[in-house]
């Protein structure tokens, strides 16, 4: 499972969802989506614009669990 961790970078950056909504252009809808781990994909542009924005790497905002198979 892939994990986002946008909001710990938001709490870092003592930023809002709004606020990143504005600066790179994506809805805050589109936003909290990927915050609450809701989607099924994100575009490497949406990624690139993120971490600019953010000003990280794509490993700050993504995390590798392993599915735990029994």
């Amino acid at each position: 499972m892939i994990r986002v961790k946008l909001d710990v970078k938001l709490a870092e950056r003592k930023m809002s969802l709004n606020e990143l909504s504005e600066i790179v252009g994506i809805t805050p809808a589109n936003l909290s989506v990927l915050k609450n781990e809701k989607g099924k994909a994100i575009r490497f542009s949406t990624l690139n614009a993120l971490c600019q924005a953010l000003d990280c790497q794509p490993g700050d905002l993504l995390e590798y669990i392993a599915d735990n198979e029994s």
